[in-house]
């Protein structure tokens, strides 16, 4: 199945909430910035300001946007198809997310993937997604 790049919209504001405005910067100057837990060192998903394994202080760190297919489910009905997964970060959090630029029938669980940021509709900040190594 040939892939097709989709419209990605993108609702609300980066601003609506200062929580995750760390993230959406990262995600505006093309990098993956996610919450360290200060207390634990374990990286976060989803973006939030506080630990959520120890109500403490988190650290916003540039990850290194490689990881591997968890799970995933091709949305075949949909015009145009896509993918969406569960992808493992080398630092640990798993994140719901979409596989693009690759055949949807070689993705493999296990499967290593790399980050690529796609623009989204009306202004909106790029977003992460993955494709195959």
């Amino acid at each position: 199945m040939a892939y097709v790049q989709r419209k990605i919209p993108f609702v609300g504001t980066p601003e609506t909430n200062p929580e995750t405005k760390p993230f959406f910067d990262g995600c505006a100057a093309g990098k993956l910035v996610l919450p360290r837990c200060k207390d634990t060192g374990k990286f976060i998903w989803y973006p939030r300001a506080i630990s959520p394994f120890t109500f403490g202080p988190v650290e916003w760190v540039e990850v290194s946007g490689k990881g591997t297919i968890y799970t995933f489910s091709v949305m075949q009905r949909a015009d145009p198809p896509y993918a969406i997964a569960y992808v493992e970060l080398a630092e640990g959090p798993r994140m719901m997310t979409n596989i693009v630029d690759c055949d949807f029938t070689a993705l493999k669980i296990g499967q290593e993937v790399k980050l690529k940021f796609i623009q989204t509709e009306g202004g909106g900040p790029p977003l992460p997604f993955f494709a195959p190594v």
